[in-house]
């Protein structure tokens, strides 16, 4: 017995010395190391795919029924400013693995690109201290992870052989019996850690599956950035019912540990990747594209029926996991701030006062622009503004106009704008010629300022840019500074010389071909 606790303490140091290797910097000694008797916690890390933060009944919105987060967030936290690291989601996923911001993970940091061996994500670690880790649906992604010398996905060894019938454009991935069979593998002494990955809300839908469920139109709440119509409305019901998908999985995983004994012991963590895949949120740093869902639950640990106003970032995921893992990390080598000092407490509202603010980043999204070009933005959110940074203002947000068919012709203006899922089949791009309509088209696809500025407070839906405002000159200086400091001190290439590394990053998806901007 004593040998054994030998050697799983030099496992870890080992573990702590190679990810602070990795990430060049020295391991950090006065990082505590707590050894203890207690039995260390299960991680049960939940992601649905493209889920803005209000849809959930938890956070009041009636359009949708998400009995088994909000059992999460009534039983634990329940988070009502937290953000991801990038509004697409392969980089997202990668900050979410990492504990870094997009910027510092190269090709990471881009979508559909690569994902270097030499960042370490938690579940190597906590692998390599001892747990059994796992994942089903989707891990990180799109990408090629292989290229990079990797031999499984980031999230862990894939657990996908169940399936099951589902809708036609629904996955027929049968996530919770995939987790049951993972589970089962499980020797009784190790504890785990899984990633269940919901392929769901992500487009394409069902078209109408949301009516025919017997859903109220009624209770669709459209925010300001989309025009208040029952086709609108339909589409977000479709969409509404693949987040209720994704719950009814998650319930059943919960029913799965309640019956194993296991529940109590797991720490659930409830979030998505990025926001909603519609115009103006997704693959945007505005509030819908970056604030999301999170509940968080750890049985009697952590006390329940909390709300905490604090901005969070998704990479104080990988810290937080690893504070209660008893794992040692540099955690001056990744962005994230551990969750565990809220998580234990037991105030709710303003808790931690040093979180004045998140950052977030975009580069490439999809292939949209002429040499594969992305549109950079970077932002900070504090507890009422959203500041952000175009880098390029002039270029096209949501992709050029035009692109190149297959034949070699040039196809019709307004035809592109692919960085907005399937946008060219939505009720905006259809009817962006009525005057009801055209605006919120003009909104979505417009060539932007380099410059803006939201009161989130009273504009959650981004709809007044405040930047160019002459009362509002010293919060743009302020903020303006602030991010670009925080940059500067992370590494951003953005800051320096070499911002233009980005665009060489090789992309593993389908690339499309436009017409030369010069």
């Amino acid at each position: 017995m004593h040998k054994n606790l030998v050697r799983l303490s030099v496992l870890f140091v080992l573990s702590a010395l190679f990810f602070a290797a990795k990430n060049g910097r020295p391991a950090d000694k006065h990082e505590p190391y707590r050894t203890s008797s207690a039995k260390r916690p299960n991680i049960l890390f939940v992601i649905s795919d493209d889920q803005s933060y209000p849809h959930t009944s938890a956070y009041g919105y009636e359009g949708v029924s998400t009995p088994a987060f909000d059992r999460v967030a009534r039983e634990g936290v329940l988070f009502t400013n937290a953000f991801s690291a990038s509004p697409g989601c392969s980089p997202s996923r990668a900050a979410i693995l990492t504990g870094k911001n997009c910027w510092q993970l190269e090709h990471a940091g881009t979508h559909a690109s690569s994902f270097s061996a030499q960042f370490q994500t938690y579940p190597d670690l906590l692998e390599a201290s001892g747990y059994l880790i796992g994942h089903t649906g989707k891990g990180w992604g799109p990408g090629n992870f292989k290229i990079s010398g990797r031999s499984r996905n980031p999230a862990g060894p894939a657990f996908n052989k169940v399936t099951m019938e589902a809708p036609k454009g629904i996955s027929n991935n049968d996530y919770a019996a995939n987790f049951k069979s993972f589970l089962s593998s499980k020797p009784q002494d190790k504890p785990f850690c899984f990633w269940f990955g919901a392929q769901e809300p992500h487009r394409r839908y069902p078209t109408g599956i949301g009516k025919r469920s017997g859903m109220d139109m009624s209770k669709v709440k459209v925010p300001g950035f989309l025009p208040e119509s029952d086709e609108v409305k339909s589409d977000m019901m479709d969409y509404l019912y693949e987040i209720q998908w994704f719950d009814n999985h998650l319930a059943r995983i919960i029913r799965t540990l309640e019956e194993t004994g296991e529940l109590d012991n797991t720490i659930i963590v409830v979030t998505s990747d990025n926001g909603m895949p519609f115009p103006r949120a997704k693959a945007n740093v505005y509030e819908y594209g970056i604030h999301l869902p999170l509940a968080i639950r750890w049985g009697s640990k952590v006390k329940g029926n909390r709300k905490v106003t604090d901005p969070v970032s998704l990479t104080d995921l990988a810290p937080t996991f690893l504070e209660a893992a008893g794992v040692p990390f540099d955690a001056k080598a990744i962005a994230g701030k551990s969750l565990m000092n809220i998580l234990t407490g037991s105030g709710q509202g303003e808790v931690d006062k040093s979180r004045e603010a998140v950052f977030a980043s975009r580069e490439r999204h999809s292939s949209s622009r002429w040499n594969n070009l992305g549109y950079p933005q970077r932002c900070i959110r504090t507890r009422q503004y959203l500041y952000i940074w175009n880098v390029y203002p002039a270029r096209w947000p949501a992709g050029d106009p035009q692109e190149i068919s297959k034949n070699g012709q040039l196809a019709g203006m307004d035809s592109a704008y692919f960085d907005i899922d399937d946008f060219t089949e939505s009720y905006v791009f259809s009817n962006r010629k009525k005057p009801g309509v055209a605006p919120f088209f003009h909104m979505a696809v417009d060539k932007r300022p380099g410059q803006e500025l939201y009161d989130i407070v009273k504009d959650p839906a981004c709809l007044h840019n405040l930047a160019a405002q002459a009362n509002m000159k010293t919060v743009v200086a302020d903020l303006d500074k602030k991010l670009k400091s925080y940059l500067t001190a992370t590494g951003d290439p953005r800051m320096g010389k070499n911002g233009e590394i980005f665009e060489t990053y090789e992309r593993y998806s389908p690339l499309r071909a436009f017409p030369s901007r010069r």
